[in-house]
């Protein structure tokens, strides 16, 4: 990192394409190492940009969620060199506590990007990349492009099934594995390093959805934790330090340990730079789960039925596949983390959406999820299991009214879901509900910069410009008690 110029990087990394003879392990950081953003298919610099936006997005509009002042403090107190900055505030932090704590308020809210069986990457690879690029002294937009493209596209490769995961949560695994590809990239890594970072994040691979099913806290410091933990195994790795060059291919590793043998270790390197596999991201309508995406759809959709009348619902009966219902099957309970609660709960947002006639951030504010809480409409929601139900995302939403009356809609797709995308309009609206919600706003022409650095990330010179325009000037920096300047 330290003076490595984006001159000098390009010069020395676009020679060697992934090569086919070598091992996953080598061809997936040569992929990382080399791939300029005029190499990458327009349609995944689209999605790319996309993510890069929806992550500002939430970022910003996290950043007063619970447990993010408690970690804003701890960060701010332990100190540190002054590598990079926290969005919103402009804590000037170091690289590893720049990267926690900023995908920490990106995944506050649960209204990033996702991807089945529960992989949430922008909110690590988007926060990771930035740091690195910062710690590097910045880099052009164009490089942080194609950094969190490579990023993301590592990341769907090292993705698994919700049976081979076995309760794992994905973000703590494929999800490090992304940012680490992303952080490499943007600190300017070549392959040799890359492989190394890569090898220690292989090593740091943790996380479980018991986080998700308790509404802990820890599903929100998950995400930063792997953005920290991304940036830490590039500054391994740049130091010189080692790790296992057959992190995928050996008997202990990727392949062997979290894929349990059911994929081949070139699986995950096949076609690559050739082929992207990002179509598999996708994006939420409505800020909850992305389980609970069909379901609050189906209830809106019902609401505008003309036949149906709010005051005449007697029962409302959803069905589930099983890890759904695992997930988010359980009678509701605001308890200690009531918008994670709320947020995880089919019967609230299909309680939610019927009552209020919409999804948006404020209905997930404690206030409005103890109100609903103590409502007969949420009484009248039946989550059940249902084996006929097969897709990660299906759902029936069965309701009865008074005189006999029934609406029955069965869905094989969430909305947002790859085969069930949502619209423009359905991003803008996000976006803007965000920037809305933020609860230190930002100047219009912040906002107008991050639309167009978010549409054309190219056409920036230095992508510091894009964290500072996530800063809200209405944000006060904390002491930053044993800190100094770079």
């Amino acid at each position: 990192m330290g003076n490595t110029t984006a001159a000098d990087v390009d010069q020395n990394r676009h020679a060697a394409p992934p090569d086919s003879a070598a091992g996953p392990e080598e061809r997936i950081a040569r992929f990382v190492a080399h791939t300029r953003a005029a190499d990458i298919p327009a349609e995944v610099l689209d999605v790319t940009h996309q993510v890069l936006r929806t992550v500002c997005g939430t970022a910003v509009a996290g950043a007063a969620q619970d447990g993010i002042a408690e970690l804003r403090q701890l960060v701010v107190t332990q100190g540190g060199r002054a590598e990079a900055r926290s969005f919103v505030h402009g804590d000037h932090l170091t690289a590893q506590s720049a990267a926690l704590l900023n995908g920490s308020m990106a995944r506050a809210l649960d209204y990033c990007d996702t991807m089945v069986p529960g992989l949430h990457l922008g909110s690590s690879v988007v926060p990771a990349a930035l740091a690195a690029a910062e710690l590097r002294g910045g880099c052009t937009g164009a490089e942080l492009l194609a950094a969190l493209a490579v990023g993301l596209e590592a990341g769907v490769r090292f993705n698994l099934t919700e049976e081979q995961y076995g309760g794992l949560d994905p973000t703590g695994v494929a999800g490090l594995m992304g940012a680490t590809a992303a952080a490499a990239r943007a600190a300017g890594l070549d392959a040799e390093h890359t492989l190394h970072a890569l090898a220690f994040s292989f090593n740091r691979c943790s996380a479980s959805f018991q986080s998700n099913v308790d509404a802990s806290l820890a599903v929100r410091l998950i995400q930063g934790w792997t953005a920290a933990s991304a940036v830490q195994s590039v500054q391994f790795a740049q130091a010189g330090l080692t790790g296992p060059r057959h992190f995928i291919s050996g008997p202990f590793g990727y392949a062997r340990l979290y894929a349990r043998g059911e994929r081949s270790p070139e699986s995950f390197a096949d076609r690559i730079g050739r082929h992207y596999d990002l179509e598999g991201i996708f994006f939420k309508k409505y800020p909850s789960c992305g389980l609970t995406q069909g379901i609050t759809e189906s209830a809106l959709l019902a609401l505008s039925d003309d036949s149906v009348n709010t005051r005449e619902i007697e029962r409302v009966d959803v069905f589930l596949p099983d890890f759904a219902f695992k997930l988010i099957g359980k009678p509701f309970e605001a308890g200690t983390n009531p918008r994670v609660n709320a947020q995880f709960s089919a019967q609230y947002c299909a309680a939610n959406a019927l009552e209020r006639g919409a999804s948006s951030l404020k209905h997930f504010e404690p206030e409005q999820v103890a109100e609903l809480g103590a409502s007969a409409m949420i009484s009248r929601i039946h989550v059940h299991f249902d084996p006929a139900l097969t897709g990660h995302s299906a759902s029936r939403f069965e309701m009865r009214t008074a005189g006999g009356g029934r609406w029955v809609r069965t869905l094989e797709i969430g909305p947002g879901y790859p085969g069930n995308p949502l619209t423009p309009e359905d991003h803008a609206q996000g976006f803007d509900d965000c920037v809305g919600y933020a609860p230190w706003g930002l100047q219009p022409e912040q906002v107008r910069d991050l639309k167009r650095m978010t549409s054309d990330l190219a056409a920036v010179q230095d992508i510091r410009d894009v964290v500072s325009a996530l800063i809200s000037p209405s944000a006060v920096p904390l002491a930053t008690r044993g800190s100094r300047a770079a």
